[in-house]
C-alpha cells in the first residue's frame, strides 16, 4: 500500500470522527433544551429536518430554527443517547444510520416518556465542515415510562 492509499484510508477516518461530532453536537444542542440557534446552524441552508408523520418536517435552516424554538414547550426534558453509527463517506458527501434512545418529559401532564427511533441522515462537507443534508427521525415507540413499549408502545 503506498502513502497516498494510506493517507486517502486516513481522510475517511478523520470524516468518520468528524460526523460523530457532529451528531454529538446535534444531541447536546437537543437536550439543552433544544437550542434552535445551535440546530440550525449544524445544518446546510437548505437543509431538511424530517421527523414524518410524528413530527413533520422542516425544510431550510429558518423552518429548523422555528421548529426548535417551539420545542421546549412540548418536550421541556430529554436526554439523547444515540448508538451503533453506520457512516459511509463518499468524498464530500456521507450518510448515516444511528439509534436513538432517549429519556424525555412531555409537557402535557408532565408525563416521563422513553423513546427510540432510527436516524437516517445524509451529510454534506461544505468549506471543510461537516454538516446534515437531511436528518430523518423513525420512531419504533414514543411509550409512557411506567407502562413500558410492550403495554402501550406509542403515546
Amino acid at each position: 500500500m503506498n502513502i497516498e492509499a494510506l493517507a486517502q484510508r486516513l481522510q475517511v477516518l478523520e470524516d468518520i470522527e468528524a460526523i460523530k461530532r457532529l451528531k454529538a453536537r446535534y444531541c447536546a444542542f437537543c437536550d439543552d433544551g433544544y437550542n434552535p440557534d445551535g440546530i440550525a446552524s449544524l445544518f446546510v441552508e437548505d437543509g431538511v429536518w424530517d421527523g414524518g408523520d410524528t413530527f413533520g418536517t422542516c425544510e431550510g435552516q429558518a423552518a429548523i430554527r422555528k421548529f426548535f424554538t417551539g420545542a421546549p414547550k412540548q418536550l421541556p426534558f430529554a436526554l439523547h443517547y444515540v448508538m451503533n453509527p453506520r457512516i459511509e463517506v463518499h468524498g464530500d458527501t456521507a450518510t448515516g444510520h444511528w439509534y436513538l434512545f432517549q429519556a424525555c418529559s412531555y409537557a402535557k401532564n408532565n408525563q416521563a416518556v422513553w423513546g427510540a427511533a432510527t436516524y437516517t441522515e445524509a451529510y454534506v462537507r461544505v468549506d471543510g465542515e461537516w454538516k446534515f443534508q437531511r436528518l430523518s427521525v423513525a420512531p419504533s415507540f414514543w411509550t409512557p415510562y411506567e407502562q413500558g413499549w410492550e403495554k402501550k408502545p406509542f403515546v
